[in-house]
């Protein structure tokens, strides 16, 4: 099996890691870095679960190699918090019931996070396309459209 040299910066924080080639990003995530916020759902880029963001576009990890990352910046959802305060996206997710089961969370919040950055006023349809992608099983996603609008609106504050 051939090995390669992986240097990524996840979270703010450099890695140097040496792993098999055959291996996919969440699995370094999850495995390696026991980075475990970004889950592991269907494996072929279906539903969304996987989702982190690679030098700033929401990209599903479960398709694409750890190899592939080499020297670009990952953000997880462990990342989003910043000094022990949760990040508007998790807190209007909170606080408007978007979450049930939260196996999909994480990866709805990295999406929301990179619809706001790239479209700051993105409109309903624009988000809901967004999130096209990302499958939730539990809240039929109103609530989660819901939950982006809010931080959209600045009532959590500005992404």
């Amino acid at each position: 099996m051939k090995f390669i040299d992986l240097k990524i910066n996840v979270n703010g924080r450099d890695y140097e890691l040496n792993v098999r080639a055959d291996r996919t990003l969440v699995e370094v995530l999850r495995e390696d870095l026991l980075l475990t916020g970004t889950k592991g759902g269907c494996d072929d880029a279906n539903c969304g679960v996987c989702t982190v963001i690679v030098d700033g576009l929401a990209v599903k990890s479960c398709t694409i190699l750890a190899g592939q990352a080499d020297g670009c910046n990952i953000l997880t959802i462990e990342g989003l918090e910043e000094k022990d305060k949760l990040h508007p996206l998790q807190k209007s997710f909170i606080d408007n019931f978007a979450i049930q089961c939260g196996f999909c969370t994480p990866g709805m919040i990295l999406t929301a996070k990179a619809i706001l950055d790239e479209k700051p006023d993105a409109t309903e349809d624009e988000i809901r396309e967004g999130l096209h992608g990302n499958l939730c099983r539990c809240t039929g996603y109103t609530q989660i459209v819901k939950a982006i609008e809010d931080v959209r609106d600045g009532k959590y504050g500005r992404v």
